[in-house]
């Protein structure tokens, strides 16, 4: 198997998550999907995990963090600032939040963070494609 990142997340309700997520442009994957958790694909390489509560209980007795905590920010790169600034307001339109942080445009770099329903934070980013290579 190829190597791929599985990101794992506690949800409230499956059914709005996994409907956030496609907006945003994630794809489910049935096989990996039951009444209790989903598969949502980024790429090749990147999954989303969404757990209801009992599902997630299978995995871990640790406390789920508030929304309002932030335990970790996950940044997806994009291809321009329109797709960051577009990602961005599918957040906001379909049980998100937008702009949780300040806009940063550093010039060669382009991030606007948001959350999900349940406030995990992402980071929908653009990196000029010169300033990567060095």
């Amino acid at each position: 198997m190829a190597k791929a990142v599985f990101i794992n997340l506690p949800i409230s309700n499956l059914k709005a998550s996994m409907a956030f997520y496609a907006a945003l442009g994630f794809t489910n994957k049935p096989q990996f999907t039951d009444d209790n958790a989903a598969c949502m694909v980024w790429s090749d390489a990147i999954y989303v995990m969404l757990h209801s509560t009992g599902s997630w209980r299978r995995f871990t007795q640790r406390p789920i963090p508030p929304s309002t905590s932030s335990e970790v920010m996950l940044a997806l790169s994009l291809d321009s600032i329109k797709e960051v600034d577009a990602m961005n307001e599918l957040a906001a339109a379909n049980g998100g939040t937008a702009d949780i942080n300040p806009k940063q445009d550093l010039g060669f770099m382009y991030s606007r963070a948001l959350t999900d329903p349940d406030g995990h934070i992402w980071e929908p980013f653009w990196m000029d494609p010169a300033a990567v290579s060095g």
